[in-house]
């Protein structure tokens, strides 16, 4: 058997935890540089403030309203995944970490278990130590348990927040209740092809030829076709696959048209590719710079450009890949443009204890010591303790936090304080 256990509303019950006058009034979570709504507690929902929303648009509805609207607190949100996750590996060695605020689990051995009062315990569990309300859904397949958590998670008086598909009838009700563009990873488009071939539900999807299947999409749907039908198809994604890229693109929180400041985030992307090479043991022969101007302010004068540069050895060394990513933003950037995003993508990965060597061109050898010694006391210190002189030397990421929660878990300074 599968589980999914999700969190609900995760980013608006993480801001909850720790402002407990936040529970039962409505709350919505904004984007990078205060941007739009990507979370919402089920009272800003009833309310009707939809998902995406520009906050600009929409300020005077909150106000009304009494929508308290916040930042994105990320670290305070990646502490609290964390903790979660450490809870569930206690229900089951064998974890898939879906996303930040959910994961699959896989009973294997449960036989003798009610997994309905296991899926309380867990949901319990983590509610206790966290103060995280989560559903749970348990099924045969990993698909079925995503429909089971969307059961638990519409109907939690009659579930209590835990759902069991656990017969076949309980299969077909669900897939038959449950419509086709809800379906865990069936997308608009493919949402609009089914409904052509009058497949309105999951139920209608499971019925579809399989041949028909295989002819007309690919073997992603098929397997997912499978999975509903309660053939378990999709496994657990337990190992990591090293990434054949690497990118770090941002929004400014402003236009800016300084080229020192472009230079400054240009600089700082690359620093964050170099460490996530270092990481994950890659080193980088390619390194790509993208700049663009504001594409909604139709007034102003647009430049969207980007450039590469080829090693000629492989690297994942900070000052190598940032001297040669701001050389390159200085040759796409234009004096008179307002820019507002930004970013740097490392490619040309290979594996740093096992690549090619140049014969004329190699890395100065006292940078690999020196970038160990600065991951080692950066991680230390969680955070960027040391910076390359052409950062920032007060913050890493510019953007736009007006309403920026304390980071309670994350930051000495910020802890509570009970009096």
């Amino acid at each position: 058997m599968f589980t999914l256990v999700d969190c609900n509303n995760f980013y608006a019950s993480c801001e909850r935890v720790f402002n407990p006058n936040l529970q039962g009034k409505p709350v919505a979570i904004l984007s990078n540089n205060d941007g739009c709504v990507i979370s919402r507690s089920d009272e800003a929902k009833a309310l009707g403030l939809p998902m995406g929303a520009p906050i600009f648009k929409w300020e005077s509805f909150c106000k009304a309203n009494n929508v308290t609207v916040l930042s994105s607190n990320y670290p305070l949100y990646g502490d609290m995944s964390n903790r979660v996750m450490s809870i569930l590996k206690q229900f089951s060695p064998d974890i898939e970490v879906y996303s930040i605020d959910e994961s699959f689990l896989e009973f294997k051995g449960f036989d003798n278990y009610d997994l309905e009062i296991y899926g309380q315990q867990i949901k319990k569990r983590i509610l206790k130590w966290t103060g995280i309300p989560t559903c749970v859904g348990i099924a045969p397949t990993k698909a079925l348990s995503k429909v089971a958590n969307k059961i638990a998670r519409k109907f939690p008086v009659q579930t209590k927040g835990v759902y069991v598909i656990d017969s076949e009838e309980k299969r077909i009700k669900a897939l038959k209740w449950l419509k086709i563009e809800d379906v865990w990873g069936v997308g608009r488009q493919l949402s609009k092809r089914l409904k052509a071939k009058g497949c309105h539900t999951a139920y209608d999807f499971t019925k579809l030829d399989d041949d028909w299947v295989k002819r007309n999409f690919s073997v992603v749907e098929a397997r997912l076709k499978r999975d509903l039908q309660g053939i378990a198809t999709l496994k657990l994604d337990e190992a990591v696959d090293q990434k054949k890229m690497i990118a770090t693109t941002r929004s400014f929180d402003f236009s800016y048209s300084d080229s020192s400041y472009i230079k400054e985030r240009i600089a700082t992307f690359a620093v964050v590719c170099a460490e996530k090479l270092r990481k994950q043991g890659s080193s980088c022969h390619v390194i790509i710079v993208m700049l663009k101007s504001d594409k909604h302010k139709t007034e102003l004068s647009q430049h969207r450009a980007s450039t590469s540069v080829n090693l000629s050895y492989p690297t994942d060394s900070s000052l190598v890949i940032s001297n040669c990513a701001v050389s390159a933003v200085m040759s796409i950037f234009k004096k008179g443009i307002k820019y507002k995003k930004a970013g740097v993508i490392v490619t040309g990965l290979v594996p740093t204890d096992n690549h090619q060597l140049h014969l004329f061109d190699t890395e100065n050898p006292k940078h690999k010591p020196l970038m160990q010694s600065i991951d080692a006391i950066n991680a230390k210190y969680k955070g960027a303790a040391i910076k390359i002189a052409n950062q920032d030397l007060k913050q890493t990421w510019k953007m736009r936090q007006d309403r920026l929660s304390p980071r309670y878990t994350t930051n000495i300074n910020d802890i509570i304080v009970v009096k």
